[in-house]
């Protein structure tokens, strides 16, 4: 649904996905609705072809299909809301939602760990403080004869 006032949908500074690679399905929410329960066709799919996009690099597509291998069927990424009762606000749920998943998504992976180790003055303060225990618990006993 290409309108004027939304272009496409703003992922991050690089990236926008156009109104014309995202798809809409509409559907009756549960839960309570009252009058217009039957009638509303309130819950919201958004579907975004990860794999046919046109606005991904290969690296792009390739860490998203990577990260979001979970929630991705046949290249499709699809996106249900359903907690608001009005229809709109499902829309931009799901758009929100949308647009922090791939933000997310195409993040670069944090740094690996570096495993470090203890100082050597670190492992004698931890002993010492260790034989002061024992020396403390040791007094508490009761004498042997």
């Amino acid at each position: 649904m290409p309108t004027a006032h939304r272009p496409g949908l703003q992922v991050d500074a690089g990236l926008t996905i156009p109104e014309s690679e995202l798809s809409w399905r509409f559907s009756r929410s549960s839960g309570p609705g009252g009058q217009g329960v039957n009638t509303a066709d309130s819950r919201v799919e958004l579907v975004w072809d990860v794999a046919a996009s046109t606005v991904l690099s290969p690296a792009q597509r390739e860490r998203i299909l990577d990260r979001l291998s979970g929630r991705i069927v046949d290249g499709k990424l699809t996106i249900a809301a359903s907690e608001h009762r009005a229809q709109l606000r499902n829309r931009d749920a799901a758009r929100e939602r949308l647009a922090d998943l791939v933000a997310d998504a195409l993040r670069p992976p944090a740094p690996p760990r570096r495993p470090t180790k203890p100082s050597r003055g670190a492992r004698e303060r931890r002993l010492d403080a260790k034989k002061r225990r024992t020396d403390i618990k040791r007094l508490r006993r009761p004498p042997h004869d």
